[in-house]
């Protein structure tokens, strides 16, 4: 609704043969139909039958005296008004004002509910709004609907079976989370990180549940910088081995947050080996795809990621 809409006759938002009020800054309770006519003082009262000429004329006039009062102390809210469509601004007034509506004005409309923005439905895009990056989404993944260790998640859209439960395993899954850590470098955090992410990833669950038989050691098979999101930052990547199955990768990415603070974030991936698991080079499309939220572009311009090859 237009606030610089004069003050007239317009048709109502939700009943087109009526018009109603416009006083300039809120919607009246005056209506009349469509195209003209005199518009009613107050809303209708039923007549009630008296006897006796002077008596009716007496309880008329009562009547229409109360309905006037009402009208000049009731605020209407949206729907008090019984037309869902007719949503008056906070400051409503109770009658209409003097001038009337110009000939040429646009009539008021209703207001639009306000939709969540673009980014947040997109589902090729998973929103860190904590540490303000994004993630690419690839083909054939998408958002957990319950992240893990509440931090927001994808994983793959197929499952395999857990090689030591006779749960359902994600043979892909990437989480970005804020990082704690009490190293002075981004090598030193990620080269802790990581042990961590192996044993979040493949280790004991938090119901004491080993799905993979728990890690039984690891090859390291990468170790170097990253600019990630416009920001250096350092990664580590393990082969992990498994008491049970063919094992996985596990690469820690940790890099300072683009939201202008140096709390680092990390990035966690998780593919398993074998033939289930994601091709490995995608750990690194991912990670070029990083961008600070509300950015065109990420960290593949100048970027130190190289392909990770084939397992």
């Amino acid at each position: 609704m237009s606030m610089t809409t004069p003050p007239g006759w317009y048709p109502d938002p939700s009943v087109p043969a009526v018009e109603r009020w416009w006083d300039g800054t809120a919607w009246s309770a005056h209506t009349r139909p469509a195209g003209g006519g005199a518009p009613p003082a107050v809303a209708a009262v039923p007549a009630r039958r008296v006897s006796g000429g002077r008596g009716a004329r007496i309880a008329l006039a009562a009547a229409v005296v109360a309905a006037v009062a009402v009208t000049a102390v009731v605020v209407l809210r949206p729907g008090d008004d019984g037309t869902p469509g007719a949503r008056p601004p906070a400051a409503a007034t109770s009658g209409p004002a003097a001038a009337t509506g110009s000939p040429g004005a646009a009539p008021p409309t209703p207001s639009t509910p306000v939709t969540p923005s673009a980014t947040e439905e997109d589902a090729t895009i998973l929103l860190d709004q904590l540490n303000g990056i994004d993630l690419p989404i690839p083909q054939g993944w998408s958002k957990a609907e319950i992240g893990i260790d509440q931090a927001p998640t994808m994983v793959t859209i197929g499952d395999a079976q857990c090689p030591n439960s006779t749960r359902l395993c994600k043979p892909g899954r990437v989480l970005s989370r804020t990082l704690t850590s009490t190293a002075t470098t981004h090598r030193a955090m990620a080269e802790q990180d990581v042990v961590d992410a192996a044993e979040q990833m493949y280790g004991e669950d938090g119901l004491g549940n080993q799905h993979y038989g728990g890690v039984t050691g690891h090859t390291v098979v990468a170790a170097r910088q990253a600019v990630v999101a416009g920001r250096t930052g350092y990664l580590v990547r393990w082969r992990v081995t498994t008491g049970k199955g063919p094992g996985g990768y596990v690469q820690s990415l940790v890099f300072p947050s683009p939201n202008g603070v140096e709390q680092p974030v990390t990035v966690r991936f998780a593919f398993d080996a074998g033939p289930d698991g994601p091709p490995l080079a995608l750990m690194d499309r991912i990670a070029r795809g990083i961008r600070p939220i509300g950015s065109a572009t990420g960290g593949g311009v100048g970027s130190s990621l190289a392909p990770g090859g084939t397992r």
